[in-house]
């Protein structure tokens, strides 16, 4: 009968024919395969088609033999009596196969037990074990393909299961893989499982691990291993494969444990194959054994070296294999046995490099599994066992640390960031040297990655606002519902590892050889040092860590993360000492203080997160004592510091308030005799937060509130009796005053209270912060300056900068920065009375207290012009100086440096004197005083003698003609003073000319008020004629060529000689106070010659002198034009009619002679063309005025005269400047006095004008005549008359 056929053959019908291509009819099929001629290929053939059939065609086959019971059974019959007759092992497959999918569709369990009843007879019946591999293969398909066919075999037919072991004992590897491969099957069903328990233990367990041992076939280790996976499910049996009936004793045994215990054995032998499945699924295994118990199973392990193995298994391709391995190693850092065996020593390179391998595959589980493994690792490996012993690997693990943070995968990164927190610990990088390089660029990587995911906000605010906005305005926060877990999950690994690195830096100070570089050479310099790396910690907390934390918190607050952020910062301050100042005001000044406490209210109160509460804690200590030592460097006492920590450390942990119940508790009384200190301790606590955060600019409480909460802790503890310390007063005090602008003034009753505790203090220093607002605070209330005033001030002087008062005066130039430079001058300005105060410190203090002193009163005096003060300030100098010049000797007065600030002070006190005025007793009884002073004086010693000639100077100039003369009678009498003056003037032909011309420096000054104060005592000797008793010597000649030559000297001091000889010729140069030497007298008289009879008219000058003089004084007057000095032009003027009239007195041809040299008119032609063209300039005037005098037609013409008076006629006299007024005056009444051909328009204009002049000098504001040039006082009417 055909196979198949288009049309139904044999007569059955076309019902039995299936769909196919070409038509396939079922009974023939089964008609051929019962048919014992049919050849074995035909029957292959039909078994492929109904193969195809059930496999594309089921329904149909089912549907026409689920009816026909015979032929089923007759079919299967026939399929299963073939498995035992045909040997061709591809057709015994095909049989299998067929006859598994035939009762699968059929769904029957009669079929199923019919197969069991022929497989047990088979099994019974055959005469060699090779025949029933069939009868164990199609058992074993059929238990995979049917769930419930292992239950009816152990149930129903459990005779089968004895000659499965028979068939584990035969040589024959295929039938025991067929065997094993149908024990996992039954092993597989938990039925099967509860049936064949005591089969195992009793029989099977020995077999098992001998045939697993021994198998040598891939099939049979497969199978093997495939029925271990489903023994390993269960404890039960875990424990009989490992023997785990053994004492402690053997357990600790490695040899017991190698005799008596195979399986790890085995499955190490497994991991030796070249098959990395084989590999895996032996890994796999030990993990399903250690899974139940590792404590029990690992031991095993370990001592059988299996980690090696598996650390060696690692250095392969296979994502199973390294997997499976990653999860036993997993399993084994859970035991301590395989961290002592120093098993992670030898497999830390291969687990480095393995990570650095699978980072190439796209295997996101792979890399979180290796990183989990090697963060295990790296927190369980003993302090005392070395993991890293090279540096190699060390930067190997950190090269890996640093490609996993920068992974794109979220979840990689913080498996990453575990890792490099637990990587952070002294004993992993021990070995020297330390990378600190490569640990910056990794804590860098780690935080910039973090950052990434916390974009800055817009918003910029306190740190202590953000939390506040972040508490009220969302309280939805409190779940993190702003921000994805996983983020704050994020963070806070990255703050793990920052902090780890923290305290690393800590752990290293300790050991030297981590200081540096040991191998770095002698001659140069390495970066790689501790120093750097832990101001690196410092920089990037800063710049990153910070910024991050606080954009976290605009969105949420997490405790842990908190937590971890705040002990963090703890740690920084001792991770660079020398910067720890530095930080903690830095902290203190961004409202960290706030932060904390904020923190602390709202989730530490009630016991809650004590860890959190204990790191806040910890923090504000370690802040305020690092603020004491910083503030408090004058002062620091180690016991008042211990007692700050003691309170500190007691009070900080309970103080869970929020603001307003803070302010609250400053004003609550302990109960009498309450032994219960905890509501003192609160408050001090509180009050010191408050002072540190107010001293940095920190403000968070309302300072009206604070105001008077701080008053009423004050007035609280003074009638419960109870004196506050002194740190806790002192912090007490610096509130109200830094709170006082913004709260009531304070009544008697806490005035008085103040005034007691402070009573109770034996030195007010104890108490005293060196702050602007609480020296105001003092000096304002009469209360407290009356009886505290002095010590105050002289505190405030005492702890001041020493060089303030005098950066003030060089680098400030408004009012309001030197008020914030030098606080105490606008409370003097409301309150002269501390003026008093002031000066009684100049003489009781301290010579450094009483300079700073000092200088504050001249910079004050300076600066308010003002402040009616002269007449007490001059009454007080004059006492402090005779205190000074009794007790002190010579050399001791030039050693004083506060006698030359007390001299320029007198000296300003004059100089605010507007316009002369008589003087008084005072004034002579200080004149006597500072002329006897310099008497005592020598001439180097400028910072004396430079403000007392100053003041003699000023005393000469700024007063009436019987005070005058009273007072140059004084100065004529002090001999010691004119020796002075005497070595002084010498000192100026000593003098090297400076580099700079106009250069003034201490000793030119010194010279310029010499020569200015003698020109003014010759001026007024020979004007009151005044008795003298010290001649002054004077070298004409080199007067003369100082003047004439000019060898680069400062302009101040050319002025000051031509004054000098200006007075010198105004006498004739006979002068009783002075001697001329020098003289010309070694010439021929009894042969005169002209020039020898003019030079003896001119006597003691010559000739030749006299016009080199005048020519000198020319080419000045051009250089003033150059210049613009003022001053110069007016001495220089001054001086060459001074000499012209000289020469007028002792020959007149010579005076007329010189005053119409043509190089005069020269002269103002260049006056006039060298800026102003003006003919309305004083020196212009004045030289016409002496041409005019002098009759020099021919230096000024009519025409000049004319345009002159047009000029004037049209000028603002009110405009003109006084030294313009003043020439302009001397021109015109020259024009008058001397008759000048003028018309008589001119005439009346010349009158207008002088009367018009003579309105305006009485209406005109007189200006200051005594100025300050550089340091020397110079009357400018002394210069300019």
């Amino acid at each position: 009968m055909a196979a198949g056929c288009a049309a139904p053959c044999g007569g059955h019908g076309a019902r039995w024919a299936l769909p196919l291509r070409p038509p396939l009819c079922l009974a023939c099929a089964v008609e051929t395969l019962g048919d014992g001629r049919s050849s074995l290929v035909r029957k292959k053939h039909v078994l492929t088609r109904l193969r195809d059939a059930l496999a594309w065609q089921a329904l149909p086959v089912v549907q026409l033999l689920a009816p026909e019971e015979g032929v089923c059974g007759h079919l299967i019959g026939t399929l299963f009596g073939m498995l035992h007759t045909v040997e061709d092992s591809g057709a015994l497959g095909l049989f299998i196969e067929v006859l598994v999918r035939l009762v699968v569709e059929l769904k029957s369990e009669q079929y199923l037990r019919c197969i069991l009843d022929e497989s047990q007879k088979e099994l019974c019946k055959a005469t060699t074990m090779r025949g029933s591999l069939p009868t164990f293969t199609l058992l074993g398909k059929l238990a995979d393909a049917i769930p419930g066919f292992a239950d009816i075999l152990v149930v129903e037919h459990s005779n089968l299961v004895d000659h499965l072991l028979v068939g584990l004992t035969y040589p024959n590897e295929s039938i025991k893989a067929a065997v094993c491969y149908l024990y996992g099957k039954l092993y597989s069903s938990p039925v099967g499982t509860e049936q064949l328990s005591a089969h195992f233990k009793e029989r099977l367990s020995g077999l098992f691990l001998n045939t697993l041992g021994c198998a040598q076939t891939k099939e049979l280790q497969f199978n093997c291993l495939g029925l271990l996976k489903e023994l390993l499910k269960s404890d039960h049996f875990v424990s009989i494969l490992m023997n785990n009936s053994k004492t402690e004793e053997e357990s600790e045994n490695p040899d017991f444990l190698e005799g008596e215990n195979p399986l790890p054995l085995i499955l190490k032998k497994l991991l030796l194959t070249r098959d990395e499945m084989l590999k895996a699924a032996s890994s796999q295994c030990m993990a399903a054994v250690l899974v139940h118990s590792h404590s029990r199973y690992a031991p095993a392990f370990i001592h059988a070296d299996v980690p090696e193995f598996l650390f060696e298994c690692l250095l392969c391709n296979s994502e199973i294999l390294i997997w499976s391995v990653y999860c036993c190693l997993l399993l084994l850092t859970e035991e301590r046995l395989f961290f002592s065996k120093c098993h992670t020593v030898y497999g830390i390179e291969s687990l480095v490099r393995s990570l650095h391998d699978v980072l190439q595959l796209n295997n996101v589980e792979l890399h979180k599994q290796g990183l989990l493994l090697f963060t295990e690792i790296l927190k369980r490996q003993p302090v005392e066992i070395k993991l890293f012993t090279n540096r190699g690997i060390c930067i190997e693990a950190i090269d890996v640390l640093m490609e996993t943070v920068n992974y794109p995968v979220l979840e990689v990164v913080v498996e990453a960031m575990r890792a490099v927190a637990a990587f952070l610990r002294k004993d992993h990088l021990s070995s020297p040297p330390v990378p600190y390089e490569e640990l910056q660029r990794l804590l860098e990587a780690v935080l910039k990655r973090c950052a990434d995911f916390f974009p800055p906000q817009s918003s910029k605010r306190h740190s202590g606002d953000l939390l506040f906005s972040v508490s009220q305005s969302h309280p939805g926060n409190r779940n993190l519902s702003r921000v994805p877990q996983r983020q704050g999950q994020f963070l806070l690994n990255a703050l793990e590892s920052f902090r780890n690195a923290c305290r690393l830096a800590v752990d290293f100070q300790s050991d030297p050889m981590a200081q540096e570089n040991a191998f770095t050479a002698p001659s140069s310099e390495s970066k790689d040092t501790l120093s750097n790396f832990s101001e690196f910690l410092l920089r990037i907390c800063d710049n990153l860590c910070i910024p991050m934390v606080m954009n976290y918190l605009e969105r949420a607050v997490s405790p842990s993360v908190m937590e971890v952020f705040i002990s963090t910062l703890n740690t920084l301050f001792t991770v660079v000492p020398n910067m720890r100042n530095k930080f903690s005001k830095k902290l203190a000044s961004s409202s960290f203080i706030r932060l904390t406490l904020e923190l602390k209210a709202r989730f530490c109160s009630v016991q809650s997160n004590p860890a959190l509460n204990q790191a806040c804690s910890s923090f504000l200590c370690s802040l305020c004592l690092s603020l004491y030592s910083a503030t408090e460097k004058a002062r620091t006492s180690s016991q008042e510091e211990q007692e700050m920590s003691e309170l500190l450390q007691k009070g900080l942990p309970q103080l869970n308030y929020t603001i307003a119940e803070s302010l609250l508790l400053l004003a609550e009384t302990p109960e009498p005799f309450s032994l219960d200190q905890s509501l003192c301790s609160h408050q001090r606590c509180f009050i010191l937060l408050l002072y540190f955060a107010y001293s940095l600019g920190d403000r968070f409480v309302p300072e009206a509130e604070l105001f008077l909460a701080i008053r009423n802790f004050l007035l609280s503890a003074q009638d419960h009796g109870d004196c506050p310390p002194p740190y806790i007063l002192r912090a007490a005090l610096y509130i109200l005053a830094v709170c006082q602008d913004k709260g009531k003034a304070l009544d008697l009753r806490s005035l008085c209270t103040i005034r007691r505790i402070l009573d109770n203090f034996p030195d007010l220093s104890l108490v005293y912060v060196h702050c602007p607002l609480l020296l105001k605070f003092f000096l304002r209330y009469p209360e407290l300056m009356g009886r505290f005033g002095h010590q105050v001030l002289q505190l405030w002087f005492s702890w001041g900068d020493c060089r303030q008062a005098e950066t003030e005066e060089a680098g400030l130039g408004t009012s309001d920065q030197l008020n914030s430079a030098n606080p105490l001058l606008p409370i003097l300005k409301s309150n002269s009375s501390i003026l008093l105060i002031l000066l009684d410190l100049v003489c009781s203090s301290s010579v450094e207290v009483a300079w700073k002193v000092l200088m504050t009163l001249r910079t004050f005096l300076e600066r308010n012009e003002d402040v009616l003060v002269c007449d007490l300030l001059r009454s007080q100098f004059l006492h402090i100086l005779q205190q000074l010049l009794v007790k002190s000797s010579s050399a001791s007065l030039q050693a004083n440096r506060n006698l030359p600030v007390l001299l320029s002070l007198l000296f300003l006190v004059q100089l605010r004197s507007k316009g002369v005025r008589e003087l008084d007793s005072t004034d002579f009884k200080l004149l006597h005083q500072v002329s006897n002073l310099c008497g005592k004086c020598r001439p180097r010693d400028t910072d004396l003698l430079q403000p007392s000639l100053n003041f003699l100077y000023w005393s000469l100039h700024q007063t009436t003609p019987c005070s005058q003369q009273r007072a140059v009678a004084v100065l004529l009498s002090n001999v010691s003073l004119l020796e002075l003056l005497q070595k002084v003037l010498e000192c100026t032909w000593l003098r090297s000319p400076p580099s700079e011309p106009a250069c003034l420096s201490s000793d030119d000054a010194l010279l310029c008020s010499g020569w200015l104060l003698v020109a003014s005592l010759l001026l007024y000797q020979h004007h009151y004629n005044t008795e003298v008793h010290q001649t002054l010597s004077i070298d004409l000649t080199k007067v003369l060529n100082a003047v004439i030559f000019r060898k680069k000297q400062p302009i101040l001091l050319l002025v000051s000689i031509m004054q000098f000889l200006r007075a010198i010729l105004r006498q004739n140069f006979s002068s009783s106070l002075l001697v001329i030497v020098g003289q010309n007298t070694a010439q021929d008289a009894t042969q005169p010659q002209p020039s020898s009879l003019q030079d003896a008219a001119l006597h003691p000058l010559a000739m030749q002198q006299v016009f080199s003089l005048v020519v000198s004084l020319q080419n000045l007057l051009v250089h003033v034009q150059l210049q613009k000095d003022l001053l110069l032009s007016q001495a220089v003027v001054a001086c060459l009619e001074t000499l012209v009239e000289y020469l007028y007195v002792k020959n007149q041809d010579v005076a007329l002679h010189v005053a119409s040299q043509p190089w005069h008119r020269f002269l103002l032609f260049t006056l006039l063309n060298g800026g102003q063209k003006s003919l309305l300039q004083p020196e212009v005037l004045r030289l016409m005025t002496l041409f005019l005098r002098y009759q020099s037609s021919n230096i000024i013409s009519q025409k000049e005269i004319s345009q002159t008076l047009q000029e004037a006629a049209e000028a603002n006299l009110a405009e003109l400047p006084e030294a313009t007024s003043h020439a302009l005056h001397l021109f015109l009444s020259q024009i008058q006095s001397s008759h000048c051909q003028v018309e008589p328009v001119q005439s009346g204009t010349v009158q207008t004008l002088l009367e018009r002049l003579l309105g305006q000098r009485s209406t005109c504001v007189k200006h200051q005549d005594i100025v300050c040039l550089g340091s020397v006082a110079v009357s400018l009417s002394h210069i300019g008359d």
